[in-house]
């Protein structure tokens, strides 16, 4: 493909990359930084879009900013947690902008871009103590303010007192710099999400809107730093909310297509369409609100007779009705309030009606056409719904995110089994189907993309053990088996704690830390028993810990040094026979002549494998063992070879004596 018209200043990326680096007295940088820095800015020279998979310790942030700042106007980085966008701003821009500023006669400037709802929406606010009685949240009494709050009203009210007062002195309306914070009902009773904002130009308060601020202060930046949410609206809303750009760098981009199935996922609840039919009531007619809240009870039943889970054939016939009833009322609602005009008396209100009676309007039409790229299920727990979702992205995805902009996409995580190939297909990019005996490559047609793999700093070999429990049974029913739990008893004692313990489930988790707690004096924390970072900070501070959770942990844990030197997973991270996209997704490829479990639920199991493991070594001080209590990973012929190579290269074993003579010696240390 011909480069794109990326215009780059006279600076080395190398040169940027140095200095940046150098600003540590003693520093210089790594050569899979020096690899990296060189193969994006070279991708922005050609055209050609690339995937770069740099592992933990490389030091990846500086290594794709400094090439960033070689490019006239905005470059946008987007990451999937927000952890990782606060060291962005708060640690890597700032840093590498000091130590720059002297080559380019500046220090650049950067901003973060979030979504409309993060921030304060002036309209709202100005209405948010009116009496509300659908709402049940205020009544009017004689407080000073003139509303009086009752009960949980009362805390509500007086939370919506405390914003609008920050409100009312603050620059930015982000929601992030309330301190301290407000719970999610009250910030929704003050926030606006896009889809029913009414645009500056109809809102009496476009001038002042901090959403809005929010956009021309990226607009403006060098570097805007959003996320996979935000990056996966602006595709499928034409590229419109993230400023205009040549380079956009996605960091943890191993995430992007589940985000982007999320951000194109769509559901029916009986909840939400009496919360659509309350904020319709003051636009429509008696018989209008009537029908949305027949629709609504029609939807209850229909959920109510339908099992949880994918639905395979056609919807059954009930929720075909509620259906039915749902898309007429709607249709009918919109019609009766028409077009919003700068005239009207509430325009904010009119356009969030108007963008609810949309939203269900074309979730229940996408239902009832049953296409075969969406997938359909009910959800019973934690709350009824219709959920409808594309079986893949990856189509969406080649066609609005490589378009006009050179593309680098880059994770510890993007080889699978050792090659780019099946990420690559997940992110859009063509992969031509290799002859026997041959690696897949590139494809011809479509985006133009090249990969690189700039290794890891760390010594895994002489860092980190991985052991398989080989001599366990192949795991069957859910929970821990007791053969299991013996195994993990024994490491945790030979070691004394410092453990990390990745579970498939609940249920394992809290019969392991019954277990521990039963059996050991050591501190014994569980995921859900306090809020995470409370656990994460204990656990690091007292050696004599374990920290034990499910797959939130898999991935948002970074504890370096000797306060974590044991990480145990239970079982191979398969997806669930009951995860309606993987199991739709798998019998899509079933039918087609291939291998569903091969093609999906394997990779699936590598990705949330490899970043499991990825918890032991932080640092190129760290020690340690990874223990897999899944004998699978060493008897499976099949997929057993393909995870192992999806792994960082530890010192590998199935022998039980070898490894708790391991942790004997790092307890003794």
């Amino acid at each position: 493909m011909p480069p794109k018209k990326s215009r780059t200043r006279s600076h080395s990326a190398l040169d940027l990359l140095e200095a940046a680096v150098g600003s540590v007295p003693g520093g210089s940088a790594r050569p899979g930084q020096q690899a990296m820095t060189a193969a994006i800015a070279a991708a922005v020279e050609s055209g050609d879009h690339l995937l770069v998979q740099a592992g933990t310790g490389t030091g990846k942030s500086l290594a794709y900013l400094a090439p960033a700042l070689t490019v006239q106007g905005p470059v946008v980085i987007s990451t999937a947690t927000l952890a990782l966008q606060s060291q962005l701003v708060e640690k890597d821009l700032p840093r590498i902008g000091r130590a720059v500023a002297p080559l380019l006669g500046k220090e650049p400037t950067f901003a973060l871009l979030k979504g409309r709802h993060h921030y304060v929406c002036l309209a709202k606010l100005e209405h948010s103590d009116e009496q509300d009685p659908q709402e049940g949240l205020f009544d009017a009494g004689s407080s000073g303010s003139g509303v009086k709050w009752l009960g949980e009203s009362g805390r509500l009210g007086k939370q919506i007192e405390r914003i609008r007062d920050w409100a009312m002195d603050s620059d930015t309306g982000d929601r992030d710099e309330l301190d301290p914070g407000v719970d999610d009902t009250a910030w929704r009773m003050v926030s606006t999400p896009a889809r029913e904002c009414v645009g500056a130009a109809k809102c009496p308060y476009g001038p002042e809107c901090f959403a809005e601020l929010s956009r021309a202060r990226a607009r403006e930046a060098d570097v805007v730093v959003t996320n996979h949410s935000l990056l996966s609206a602006d595709m499928m809303a034409g590229r419109h909310i993230v400023p205009e750009h040549t380079l956009l760098i996605i960091d943890e981009a191993h995430e992007l297509a589940d985000r982007v199935s999320s951000a194109a996922q769509a559901e029916l609840t009986p909840d939400g369409v009496d919360r659509t039919a309350r904020a319709a009531r003051p636009f429509v007619e008696g018989d209008e609100y009537q029908s949305l809240l027949e629709a609504a009870d029609a939807l209850t039943l229909g959920l109510a007779e339908t099992p949880a889970g994918r639905i395979t054939g056609p919807l059954p016939a009930a929720l075909v009705e509620a259906c039915t009833l749902l898309d007429a009322a709607t249709r009918r609602a919109l019609t009766r309030i028409g077009e919003i005009k700068a005239e009207d008396p509430d325009p904010v209100r009119k356009k969030q009606a108007k963008s609810l009676l949309d939203e269900a309007s074309t979730t229940t039409q996408r239902l009832l056409e049953d296409a075969d790229h969406d997938v359909a299920w009910v959800e019973q727990e934690p709350r009824r719904a219709l959920v409808v979702a594309p079986l893949s992205v990856a189509g969406l995805l080649s066609e609005k995110l490589y378009e006009d902009r050179t593309v680098v996409a880059t994770s510890a995580t993007l080889t699978l089994g050792g090659k780019f190939e099946t990420v690559a297909r997940s992110l859009g990019l063509p992969v031509a189907t290799p002859k026997p005996g041959e690696t897949a490559q590139p494809a011809a047609a479509g985006p133009g993309w090249t990969s690189l793999d700039v290794g890891s700093p760390f010594d895994y070999p002489k860092q980190g053990i991985l052991y398989v429990a080989a001599h366990l049974p192949r795991p069957a029913a859910s929970g821990l088996p007791d053969a299991a739990g013996a195994e993990l008893l024994a490491l945790v004692e030979a070691l004394g704690g410092r453990t990390l313990g990745l579970f498939s489930s609940r249920r394992a988790a809290q019969q392991a830390a019954e277990l521990l707690r039963a059996k050991t004096d050591l501190t014994v924390l569980l995921q859900g028993d306090e809020a995470l970072p409370l656990l994460v900070r204990k656990f690091r501070e007292d050696r004599n810990s374990c920290l034990l959770g499910v797959m939130s942990l898999w991935q948002g844990v970074d504890v370096p040094g000797d306060a974590c030197q044991l990480v145990v997973i239970d079982r191979l991270p398969f997806p669930r026979p009951d995860e309606p996209l993987a199991a739709a997704r798998s019998a899509a490829v079933d039918a087609s002549g291939g291998s569903g479990f091969a093609a999906v639920s394997v990779p699936i199991a590598a990705i949330r494998l490899a970043q499991g493991v990825g918890r032991l070594i932080r640092s190129t001080s760290d020690k340690g063992v990874v223990a897999v209590l899944d004998s699978r990973l060493e008897t499976a012929r099949g997929y057993g070879p393909f995870l192992r190579a999806s792994l960082p290269p530890f010192w590998y074993t199935t022998k039980q004596e070898t490894v708790l003579g391991v942790l004997k010696r790092l307890s003794a240390t």
